[in-house]
């Protein structure tokens, strides 16, 4: 028995930690095996019921997309951008006038006349319109459309001309063309501008642009539709 306490001191410190070591990797490796034992059982235990759940996790019914109906809606018709639904063309003659003076007298007149062909173009501008001029109310699309204005006016230079340019006796008024042209054309398109809203060319916008939009959105798909106009601004038309 002293002999064999003598030889177990005499073993080597290292050689008990890695005995130690070993069997601690054995009791590991048993645990996890027996884990595994017992995840294989209850999954064959379970058979398909597992599996069945898995398959309700991954594809379980997703919610349905929603569709906000109102930006949409102006998304489509923003395309349109500015909606031309009135062109007023006019043509008149207007004459201009500059008179030379020397010494506070007048010397000489030159006058010019003028024949200019203009357009003014009324509608609504569609870039305006945001979801909250549109309201979905018992399936019926209700939109309120911008007020109308003036889009554009211009004088048609390709189809105006100057009729007549006199410099008066001996030629003593001044060389003016360009000038005097240039007013004739200005006061002109004011003329146009002018006449255009009397002729009531906002108003005339507006029901257009009303059936205009109306068909645009029955052709998008949407058979219900309440398209609403507005007044024009104040001092939009003079």
């Amino acid at each position: 028995m002293r002999d064999q306490f003598h030889q177990f001191q005499k073993r080597p410190l290292s050689n008990i930690t890695s005995g130690l070591f070993r069997n601690l990797m054995l009791m590991t490796t048993g645990a996890s095996i027996l884990i595994a034992l017992v995840l294989g059982i209850g999954m064959l235990r379970s058979g398909a019921r597992f599996f069945e759940g898995l398959n309700a996790i991954f594809n379980a019914p997703q919610p349905k997309p929603e569709v906000d109906v109102r930006t949409l809606v102006v998304h489509q018709i923003r395309g349109a951008s500015e909606l031309t639904t009135a062109v007023f063309t006019m043509e008149a003659v207007v004459p201009a006038r500059q008179d030379r003076n020397v010494a506070g007298y007048k010397v000489g007149t030159t006058t010019l006349l003028y024949i200019a062909y203009g357009e003014v173009r009324a509608g609504v501008d569609l870039q305006e319109l945001t979801p909250e001029n549109v309201q979905v109310v018992n399936d019926t699309i209700q939109l309120q459309l911008p007020p109308p204005r003036l889009l554009d006016s211009k004088i048609d230079v390709t189809r105006s001309s100057v009729y007549d340019y006199d410099r008066g006796f001996l030629g003593l008024g001044p060389d003016v063309a360009p000038q005097l042209q240039t007013f004739a054309q200005q006061e002109t398109l004011k003329k146009i501008v002018s006449t255009a809203c009397r002729e009531r060319v906002l108003e005339q916008a507006n029901d257009r642009a009303q059936l205009a939009v109306t068909q645009l959105l029955n052709t998008a798909g949407y058979k219900d539709v309440e398209v609403k106009t507005r007044s024009p601004l104040p001092g939009t038309c003079i």
